[in-house]
């Protein structure tokens, strides 16, 4: 079957991995001159299942309002007309109750969960060197009240089979040296043994050389404009100055998905979120953290890659917009200096914002549309990363008719 993958980044590369490894003909398209330059390269970093947690939850309209006051929240919104952006608002709001939130979370679990395991096998097959660690990860909880509902969250967690265990300071210390500095700023951590992290970007390059091994084409730099369709099919996706034609089409594109979607009539609740992150060279002096972690006070991540350090932070609903500011990077270097003052030279940093496609619930969107022929895998928002495998592996079944290996309710196609 020729199959065309729409998107170059990490969700639509591992896609055509996993059609190419079924024997598929396979076309990726993706409009920048290179791959995975949005969302799989501005990161975090972090593969941690255990931070599958919805940001739709009972505390996201409190930090929304606070936000639209003018403070500097972990998620927060910049009001502009956009009938769009309140749309999908409006769709958050009614995902943020308890019961919602915590369907929400406990399907992106079950998926992370799914692909985390499926990396660590295409990675050790493929013998994929993308900067890992494997030394678990760290939430980090500043007081002791916020330690206790973690804990609370934890138990969550470890019901539904992710291994998690609360550190008091000390231990968190004892667990990762280069937060001694910082001993007295914070109560505690919540420590995922089988959290890992790495360099996302590295990874889908090197993966795409396999795919090109395997026989799949990719153009970088060709935009796709709309698809050519009836009530029932794609005829072919138009990009410039052409219409390819397939037997199947994937949409894998990030944030641009719903812009696409629409020229076949659908209606996509995905949504950009801009996150802001950081780079910086370690040296030889500088005692950086040995594995991933999140301050879950300002929701700032971190992620070791040797010889670089990555921090990310920020969920904002602007637009498609993906200027910064200095000030946008306000919280993150904060954190760093707070924290962990010596981890890395904060004065050659790397800054960028990114997009990522948020749906408002959280979990992703894959599966069959209307056509018979179209088939969406999008809508990861933060946890694409640690998602990506999962989803490939979830979209290569449906397309061969095989009964994928985990339940995949609330990952629909809007009708």
């Amino acid at each position: 079957m020729r199959i065309i993958v729409l998107g170059g980044g990490i969700i639509g590369v591992t896609t055509a991995y996993f059609l190419a490894k079924e024997g598929h003909e396979v076309e990726v398209i993706e409009r920048q001159a290179g791959l995975a330059l949005d969302a799989s390269s501005g990161n975090a970093g972090l593969i941690g299942p255990g931070h599958s947690y919805s940001w739709a939850s009972p505390a996201a309209p409190k930090m929304l309002l606070q936000s639209l006051r003018g403070a500097e929240t972990a998620i927060r919104v910049r009001l502009r007309p956009d009938p769009e952006l309140v749309r999908w608002g409006l769709r958050f709001l009614a995902e943020c109750p308890t019961s919602r939130s915590e369907r929400n979370t406990l399907i992106k679990l079950r998926l992370c969960q799914y692909s985390q395991k499926l990396l660590n096998e295409v990675s050790a097959e493929e013998k994929i060197d993308y900067r890992q660690t494997y030394g678990g990860i760290l939430f980090l909880y500043r007081d002791e009240a916020d330690l206790e509902t973690a804990n609370y969250k934890a138990k969550l967690m470890r019901e539904h089979g992710q291994e998690q265990e609360v550190l008091d300071a000390a231990a968190t210390v004892a667990h990762e040296p280069a937060l001694a500095a910082a001993r007295d700023k914070f109560a505690g951590a919540v420590h995922e043994p089988a959290g890992s992290s790495g360099d996302c970007e590295i990874f889908t390059n090197r993966l795409a050389s396999r795919c090109e091994e395997l026989g799949v084409r990719i153009r970088r730099g060709a935009a796709v404009h709309r698809f050519d369709c009836d009530s029932s099919q794609i005829h072919g996706a138009v990009i410039d100055g052409e219409t390819l034609r397939a037997d199947a089409y994937v949409i894998a594109l990030g944030v641009d998905s719903a812009a696409l979607a629409r020229t076949a009539g659908y209606r996509l609740p995905v949504y950009p979120a801009k996150g802001y992150s950081v780079t910086f060279p370690i040296r030889e002096e500088h005692n950086p953290p040995t594995a991933g972690g999140v301050d879950e006070g300002t929701l700032v991540a971190w992620s070791n890659f040797g010889d670089r350090l990555r921090m990310s932070s920020t969920a904002e609903f602007s637009g498609y917009d993906r200027s910064w500011a200095d000030q946008d990077f306000s919280n993150i270097m904060k954190m760093a200096k707070d924290l962990m003052p010596d981890a890395a030279d904060y004065s050659a940093g790397q800054y960028r914002a990114c997009l990522r496609p948020m749906t408002p619930g959280g979990p992703p969107v894959i599966g069959w549309g209307r056509h018979r022929n179209l088939l969406f895998n999008t809508g990861h928002g933060h946890m694409g990363w640690t998602m990506a495998c999962g989803s490939a592996r979830l979209a290569a079944d449906l397309i061969e008719r095989k009964q994928p290996e985990i339940d995949m309710t609330g990952m629909d196609v809007p009708t």
